[in-house]
């Protein structure tokens, strides 16, 4: 049985002690293909997620401008993510969107570099993956007017409201640790609902570790619990959700 981290942010500096640990764990769960998000710590670096991906044939990687770091970013860095999204290890743009929870970056400067990279996105042709926080309707606007139809909601946090726009745009939904939370009965209904063809899984690490790791710095491994959850919400087999997530990524990204 075979699983897919479809999002995870390996360069944290909380995974500095003991990285090639952690990843070696991945492997030992099944976890047999990583996406290594890119946005780092803004611009001007938008290369982290490219330098573990080089280093390791089970890690693909994106390059993106994070919300919080929207007001960092000015024209050249999206001429360096346009060149950036041509990296054979490359495969999609993000993580991007709109976050009006803690606006880091002025909501109208997140607006506007989160419209940028969808035209660069559907320029290039890349995959987008969409971090939305209290900005749905928002992001959804956005998205809608930028004819992007390919990509994930990451780390879905919604209910099945949100999770019917998402779909009605082309958009697959990933489930990070979240859904295993008691008290995440929305996020848990729109995870019965999904189409299977659109289900994706995440940790999102080191954030937001499932059930029983909650509390932890989250690591790839751990994308077990979140499948596990699935498979009891969907009442199917672990084996389908491991299965069916995997086939939809390679789908999605082409690997």
């Amino acid at each position: 049985m075979n699983f897919i981290d479809s999002h995870c942010h390996l360069d944290d500096s909380r995974f500095d002690p003991d990285r090639e640990a952690v990843l070696a764990r991945a492997r030992d769960a099944g976890v047999n293909l990583l996406l290594a998000i890119g946005t780092g710590g803004g611009p001007p670096d938008l290369e982290a997620g490219i330098r573990l991906a080089s280093m390791h044939p089970d890690i693909y990687a994106t390059v993106g401008i994070h919300p919080h770091d929207a007001a960092k970013a000015g024209p050249e860095d999206f001429e360096r993510l346009r060149g950036l999204l041509s990296h054979p290890k490359v495969v999609g743009l993000g993580e991007i969107g709109l976050d009006y929870h803690y606006n880091f970056s002025p909501p109208e400067v997140q607006r506007d570099v989160f419209a940028r990279q969808l035209e660069l996105a559907r320029d290039t042709a890349k995959p987008v993956i969409i971090h939305t926080r209290e900005a749905w309707p928002d992001t959804m606007r956005l998205l809608a007017d930028s004819r992007v139809s390919s990509g994930i909601m990451h780390c879905f946090s919604g209910g099945p409201a949100e999770a019917g726009g998402a779909l009605d745009l082309g958009f697959h939904i990933s489930f990070a640790g979240v859904v295993t939370f008691p008290k995440a009965i929305a996020v848990q209904e729109a995870a019965r609902l999904v189409p299977t063809g659109r289900l994706l899984i995440e940790t999102d690490a080191p954030y937001l570790a499932p059930v029983p790791h909650r509390g932890k710095r989250n690591e790839p491994a751990f994308v077990v619990e979140t499948a596990r959850k699935l498979a009891a919400l969907r009442s199917v087999s672990l084996e389908e959700i491991a299965a069916v997530t995997s086939a939809n990524f390679r789908g999605l990204f082409n690997v």
